[in-house]
């Protein structure tokens, strides 16, 4: 487990889940391995490949993560990348499928940053044939590439065209789940006053939600800070924060079983 970001959930999830499975997780922090920097990437890969079964890494950019796959002899398990965040998504389509069950021609509303978890969670909604809406920031839209890849996988999966906006109580109107994440990531920090005044608006309270359709659900990855999600919000009824959480072990071990040949 190779984290050059920190992190409770994904860190306790996997350690937990490697040790149910019957596994032994080692974890290697920052001041553990720098990756990259004392020693090239290839061959950081090479050699944890012999010692280990699978390789999983929470890192800052994206090609750090396609180089250490590049090279690896075993299985690399992206946990984190400044482009990507799958495991988070399977955790939150496991929370709306255990709720909802099929989810073909519901509405997931997305209200916040053009990130990384974004950019998953837009592919795996359209994938189960989910609506998608995007509400963000003039100037923290979602990447090119992937709202591209979205489009497409909307029409090869027949739902309604992908919806962008920067007016978040348009982008929940008939919306089955909203959705919000951290304002300001890891790194950021000195970004912050600016963010929250570029998020004005924003934030997911009764009132929002009150423009999605009656039985709508709310998601939030964590950590969450108030000026993203009201209280009210957060603990309420509607709130599938924990369950989420908690499959954050069950999608991991899920994807460990299945790179080691353990499932179909």
């Amino acid at each position: 487990m190779i984290f050059q970001k920190r992190s409770t959930r994904t860190r306790v999830s996997t350690e937990t889940g490697t040790y149910l499975l019957g596994g032994h997780a080692l974890f290697l922090g920052p001041q553990d391995i720098q990756l990259g920097v004392n020693e090239s990437m290839k061959d950081t890969a090479l050699v944890l490949s012999r010692f280990n079964s699978i390789i999983l890494a929470r890192v800052f950019g994206h090609k750090d993560i396609v180089e250490l796959a590049k090279y690896a002899t075993v299985p690399v398990i992206n946990a984190l990348s400044d482009l990507h965040h799958p495991l988070q998504t399977l955790a939150d389509l496991m929370a709306l499928e255990d709720h909802f069950g099929d989810l073909h021609g519901k509405t997931l509303s997305w209200v916040g940053d053009g990130n990384n978890v974004l950019h998953d969670l837009m592919l795996g909604s359209a994938k189960l044939g989910m609506n998608v809406r995007i509400a963000t920031p003039r100037g923290y839209d979602c990447n090119p590439d992937i709202m591209a890849k979205t489009v497409a996988l909307a029409k090869e999966h027949g739902t309604k065209p992908v919806f962008s906006t920067h007016d978040a109580a348009e982008a929940v109107h008939t919306a089955d789940v909203v959705v919000t994440d951290t304002w300001v990531s890891m790194g950021q920090e000195a970004e912050y006053a600016q963010k929250v005044k570029d998020f004005d608006g924003y934030q997911v309270n009764a009132a929002l939600m009150k423009k999605a359709n009656d039985g709508a659900v709310f998601l939030h990855c964590l950590p969450r800070h108030k000026e993203e999600v009201t209280d009210e919000v957060f603990y309420s009824p509607a709130s599938l924060i924990l369950p989420e959480a908690e499959n954050r072990m069950w999608t991991v071990m899920a994807v460990m079983a299945a790179q080691l040949g353990k499932v179909e």
